[in-house]
């Protein structure tokens, strides 16, 4: 095994060697070109970084100044006034109309869905909220929550299930997850789906017995068997 080895090692430097010729044939026939293709690149990295340090960063802080008294609306339960705005202050419409690009109006696009859903526009709500993006496990909970219940008053239960289960299985946390767990049965409760239903119920009392969802939990699960039984 040895001796095959050792025979074989000379072609592997030939190919090796022949190989290197070639890259340098290729670099040097096409210097020019390759050139501007790192050029390019560099000049699209220092774009990047300029952009970002000299143009979003103080339109984000702009963004942030501008949606303040708009979160201040909201916080009071001002709806309209957090929505459109009041005199000189503008509202989440305004802000993502003027700084979409920005992290803060991307968050203004949830604000504005939430109070569409709290001012009963159920489809603004929707449109708002599913424009809204985030990897936060409670805003994206929230937001996918917030979805399923515009869908539920809507009457369109099979998408609020969607939206319900999607909070759940891409953003479970300890917090929202029994809420919403509790909203998919309810809403199986209303599509007479009793069994389903149950199993929603039964999952908050063995996975989350410390919520505030599973102190009363026993009392629907008895209500699910029960129509279980009857139907």
């Amino acid at each position: 095994m040895a001796k095959k080895a050792k025979q074989t090692q000379p072609d592997s430097f030939e190919g090796i060697e022949s190989a290197l010729t070639r890259t340098e044939q290729f670099i040097e026939d096409n210097s020019k070109v390759l050139s501007y293709i790192i050029l390019g690149i560099i000049a699209a990295v220092l774009i990047f970084m300029g952009t970002k340090r000299f143009y979003l960063k103080p339109l984000q802080e702009e963004a942030s100044g501008q949606m303040f008294m708009a979160e201040k609306f909201f916080e009071r339960d001002s709806f309209n006034l957090a929505l459109n705005g009041y005199g000189t202050y503008p509202g989440f419409l305004q802000v993502t109309e003027d700084y979409g690009i920005t992290k803060a109006g991307n968050l203004a696009e949830y604000y504005a869905g939430i109070c569409y859903l709290h001012l009963g526009d159920f489809e603004n709500a929707i449109d708002y909220l599913e424009s809204f993006k985030t990897k936060d496990l409670l805003v994206g909970a929230a937001k996918y929550s917030a979805m399923g219940d515009a869908y539920v008053e809507l009457g369109d239960y099979d998408k609020a299930v969607s939206n319900f289960e999607k909070a759940i299985n891409d953003f479970r946390n300890d917090y929202s997850t029994p809420l919403i767990l509790k909203k998919i049965a309810l809403v199986y409760e209303e599509m007479d789906e009793f069994n389903k239903a149950n199993d929603y119920y039964l999952e908050i009392s063995r996975e989350y017995p410390d919520s505030e969802e599973a102190r009363n939990i026993q009392k629907y699960i008895k209500r699910t068997e029960l129509k279980m039984q009857q139907s």
